[in-house]
């Protein structure tokens, strides 16, 4: 099937637009190039995204909730240790950046760019992350392996002291010899803090 003839959704068009931005950047980028490659008019492209910043915001959300979703399976588990279950959701977390960054590292630059000019979309990104920590730190609360008067608050914390592993800005350090180490320390001493 040409690309002319397929369903044009605003799904292939995302997809079109992440392939868009690889081979060009954030920079030269347009809405031309994503319609060119769709097969179809720029203004077909339109229709689905008003603006050109509207369609750049739904592919820095689409790549941010990538990772919201992969997490959110850990976040989810009931039953599992809550040590176990906050080590493995970070090292989730260390590990889907680590691999953006190292994987496709034009890509992971453009969405760096894209995600300064879409603060809302990082925000809300955090916003649920930090959602997810609190489901563990309440599990863990509950279970009685952890004290916390406020999980929310908690979580927050636990995802700013984490940050140099898993912050963009932080990508050149996350291939340097020890710093799985580094994170297996880090999260020991957190969590010996969340010890009653």
């Amino acid at each position: 099937m040409s690309p002319t003839t397929e369903t044009l959704t605003a799904e292939r068009i995302l997809e079109a637009t992440e392939e868009v931005l690889r081979r060009h950047g954030p920079a030269k980028a347009t809405v031309v190039d994503v319609a060119r490659a769709l097969g179809v008019s720029h203004g077909s492209v339109y229709r689905h995204f008003r603006t050109k910043a509207a369609l750049r915001e739904a592919v820095t959300k689409r790549w941010l909730d990538r990772t919201s979703e992969a997490l959110s399976g850990i976040a989810a588990e009931e039953g599992r240790d809550p040590e176990e279950r906050l080590r493995g959701w970070f090292q989730g977390l260390f590990d889907a950046k680590r691999r953006k960054a190292g994987h496709d590292p034009e890509l992971f630059a453009t969405y760096s760019v894209l995600a300064d000019e879409n603060v809302e979309a990082v925000a809300e990104h955090i916003g649920d992350l930090t959602a997810q920590l609190t489901r563990i730190v309440e599990a863990g609360v509950a279970d009685g392996a952890f004290t916390s008067a406020d999980p929310a608050a908690t979580a927050r914390a636990l995802f700013h002291a984490t940050g140099r592993f898993h912050d963009p800005c932080y990508a050149r350090e996350w291939e340097r010899p020890g710093v799985q180490e580094e994170l297996d320390a880090v999260l020991d001493l957190l969590l010996r803090g969340l010890r009653p």
